[in-house]
């Protein structure tokens, strides 16, 4: 029989600030399974470890070759494409996504095309620069008009679409997530184009692969950073208007 304290409460029971939390804990346990899916929806949108080094390795070998092969490009290229194409075979019989692959896939179709037409190996990575100079561009006029990029891919990948728009705080964080874009986007110009000008194939596709996926997931880490503390202070913040 459990005893009784002096003002009738059951001294086996605890104290009422002593009451487990439950309402606090399932917030802390909300609040881990958000961040863990933030993490999901970042790697679902960059392909992961996997994609990205996927679409490294035809860049890489077309260097290799080219610079092993006493500067044949017709040899380099067909083995660039020969890789990815290899690449996409394998991706498509273990059944994977092919989404980044693909998207590699048809890069190096077109470098290939392009470097065929004008004869000249450099010309490998104009699309790459062209490419990065469009979404570097992209992410800047996003910031500019107060659409920032971060935020439409966000809400896309959340289903959640433009509700973000009405909140001025995820308006900021989203636009200091983009200009995160931007500057990896512009970096990657800033020091491949010199490059790509004084035509040094080699050093222009070994920059090309270290500023391509590392620098990919440093962004991405980034932006993780960024959006992170925003998310987990709107998931923990109490209702305003708390039942009684």
């Amino acid at each position: 029989m459990s005893e009784t304290s002096a003002d009738g409460r059951d001294a086996a029971s605890p104290e009422p600030d002593e009451q487990p939390d439950h309402h606090h804990e399932g917030i802390e346990h909300e609040t881990i399974a958000d961040v863990e899916e933030e993490k999901v929806l970042l790697a679902r949108a960059i392909g992961g470890w996997r994609g990205l080094i996927d679409s490294a390795l035809p860049t890489l070998l077309f260097v290799v070759v080219y610079l092993v092969s006493g500067n044949q490009l017709g040899v380099s290229l067909w083995v660039a494409i020969g890789a990815a194409v290899l690449i996409a075979a394998w991706r498509l019989i273990r059944r994977e996504s092919l989404q980044q692959v693909l998207a590699g896939l048809a890069g190096v179709a077109i470098s290939a095309f392009v470097a065929s037409r004008t004869g000249r190996a450099e010309d490998f990575f104009l699309w790459g620069l062209l490419t990065n100079i469009a979404y570097g561009a992209a992410f800047l006029v996003s910031i500019l008009v107060r659409w920032p990029l971060v935020g439409v891919i966000v809400g896309l990948l959340t289903g959640k679409g433009t509700a973000w728009r009405g909140d001025p705080d995820l308006r900021r964080t989203y636009a200091a997530a983009s200009w995160i874009w931007v500057g990896l986007f512009a970096s990657r110009v800033v020091v491949q184009v010199p490059m790509y000008l004084a035509g040094w194939v080699g050093a222009l596709g070994v920059t090309k692969v270290v500023m391509g996926w590392p620098f990919f997931l440093g962004a991405a880490y980034f932006t993780y950073l960024v959006l992170r503390p925003t998310f987990t202070q709107r998931r923990t913040r109490p209702p305003d208007n708390p039942a009684v």
